[in-house]
């Protein structure tokens, strides 16, 4: 069902899925009438010429079948009585591009604020968004995306192969470097601070920065190119700052962010200035997304972080230790790939239980190598060492793209055989 035409007005439009005991159309005008020019009462200020201009409109309804319980608890539901059936379905609204102008918090506040509180709905989440290229191309957007990352990384036609630091806290700024020496003598393309590491008092920031940068020189003599450490900046804005020009004076190749706790605002101030690739963690997503009925898809929320300017996202990990169904995590890595208002497309980072073994799955599902693919236990506890676990995950993704059953290219290759042997049981 289609709503009134625009006028000729520029609109973005937001999908949701939506429950309701009122009808389905009243609980989308409702919605477009809170995050826009109405409320809940008919308001004298709200003239035909406003509305025109400033009142965002349904475009679209697509009903799915209702349900007897209601998905969320609702106190204005409760204190109107019984309600019978509660209304599921899809919707779309157009929002006028000029209520909001290029600013993150605006659009924000527009498709995933006040809508979450309303009574009348038992069920809200932000499905998808859609910009005009003219009103994306007014944020920062990416600046490196796949194809920058690659160039810095020195890796092209395969996936990059990385790893994380671990343990997670503990490791003192001398333990870490060593580690990542080891790392790096092993092959591997990509490394990263876990988020729980920014600036703890066992190894501090600098302290950190310090004793890993002449580990990583004295790899990019050897391999002439300075290998891609994504050392964790998260902080305040002022931290922020500082910490990426000191990772950027000292010859560093990548900065990383917990993305949800520094926000959005002080994502996009980063990009700014940010000189490196800016490795996006996506911690903190699960609260948004893991009820069906409530938060924000992955569909939508990479969107809006592409427009504030991230590199790489962490999408998840087949058969991870973490909640998402394999066809989630996914059609989160296709999303990161996908065309979105002309912004350059952000490298999906997969993580989380991964080894060589998930590479032809992967490659199944996403039909590219325009990943990361990251292992911990993967990689270091390769039964020969982490060499070996390097070359298992690339000899993985060699049989993946040709075709060849892992089991029959691992018969010449000792090292994905050996992953096999000792990993298998995870597949």
């Amino acid at each position: 069902m289609l709503g009134n035409d625009g006028g000729g007005r520029a609109e973005f439009r937001a999908r949701y899925f939506v429950e309701s005991p009122e009808p389905l159309q009243k609980a989308a005008e409702i919605i477009a009438g809170e995050q826009s020019s109405g409320t809940f009462l008919e308001l004298p200020g709200e003239t035909a010429e406003l509305k025109q201009r400033a009142r965002a409109r349904v475009t679209r309804i697509d009903p799915q079948a209702p349900a007897l319980e209601p998905m969320l608890h609702s106190a204005l539901v409760e204190r109107r009585g019984p309600a019978g059936l509660f209304h599921r379905g899809e919707i779309e609204i157009a929002f006028p591009v000029a209520n909001v102008g290029a600013n993150l918090p605006t659009l924000l506040a527009t498709v995933a604020g006040n809508l979450f509180e309303l009574g009348e709905l038992t069920g809200v989440r932000l499905l998808d968004l859609e910009l005009p290229r003219e009103y994306a191309q007014c944020f920062p957007g990416p600046r490196f995306g796949v194809a920058g990352t690659r160039a810095k990384a020195g890796v092209q036609g395969r996936p990059l192969i990385g790893t994380i630091i671990k343990p997670s806290i503990g490791l003192s700024a001398e333990q870490t470097a060593a580690l990542v020496d080891t790392l790096l003598a092993g092959g591997i393309d990509f490394i990263k601070d876990d988020e729980l590491t920014a600036d703890p008092a066992h190894a501090p920031f600098e302290q950190r920065l310090a004793a890993v940068m002449p580990v990583l020189h004295r790899h990019a003599d050897r391999l002439g190119r300075m290998p891609m450490y994504a050392i964790n900046i998260s902080g305040g804005i002022d931290e922020m700052r500082r910490r990426h020009d000191q990772v950027l004076r000292a010859g560093g190749s990548c900065v990383m962010v917990s993305m949800q706790w520094v926000g959005f605002s002080a994502l996009e101030h980063l990009r700014g200035y940010c000189e490196l690739p800016i490795h996006g963690h996506r911690n903190g997503w699960g609260a948004l997304t893991r009820h069906p009925g409530l938060g924000i898809s992955f569909a939508a929320w990479q969107k809006l972080w592409r427009l504030a300017g991230v590199d790489q996202l962490h999408v998840g990990g087949l058969r991870s230790k973490f909640w998402e169904p394999d066809a989630s995590v996914t059609e989160a890595a296709r999303g990161c790939l996908q065309p979105f208002g002309g912004l350059a497309p952000v490298m999906p980072v997969f993580s989380s239980g991964q080894w060589a073994g998930h590479a032809p799955d992967l490659y199944a599902a996403l039909g590219s190598t325009d990943l990361m693919h990251l292992a911990g236990g993967g990689i270091v506890s390769h039964p020969a060492g982490v060499a070996a676990g390097v070359a298992s995950m690339r000899e993985a993704w060699e049989a993946a793209t040709a075709g060849v059953p892992l089991e029959t290219y691992a018969a010449e290759r000792p090292a994905l055989r050996a992953a096999l042997a000792k990993f298998g049981s995870l597949a």
